[in-house]
């Protein structure tokens, strides 16, 4: 599935580089298949190094952010968040986004009415 804005770009990108039938969107150098899982987090760590982005990042670092920005920027609750990152149960999706028992507390705090 693809939002609105990466529909537009890829409409762009196939109109201008007239890619042929069954080409890879991003294939790899080596022969005619898709670059691997290992090519991403290479280029990730290459393109943080040269911003000098301070971390350990990688392909999976853009999965954790995706979730982060929907449930902070978008409200997007963590049991959506949870059926979308395919996880067993919500606590586990928590974890993944560091929701922590600090947060979980000042919900509590929150007053109604």
């Amino acid at each position: 599935m693809i939002n609105k804005i990466v529909h537009k770009a890829l409409k762009n990108y196939f109109i201008k580089i007239e890619p042929d039938d069954g080409a890879f969107l991003f294939a790899s150098r080596k022969g005619d298949k898709p670059i691997t899982t290992a090519s991403v987090n290479h280029l990730i760590k290459k393109w943080t190094r040269a911003i000098n982005l301070k971390g350990n990042f990688g392909a999976h670092s853009l999965r954790k952010t995706w979730g982060y920005h929907q449930r902070v920027n978008y409200g997007v609750g963590f049991e959506i968040i949870c059926k979308r990152f395919n996880h067993s149960n919500p606590a586990v999706t928590m974890r993944y986004l560091g929701i922590e028992d600090r947060e979980v507390h000042d919900v509590l705090m929150n007053e109604i009415g």
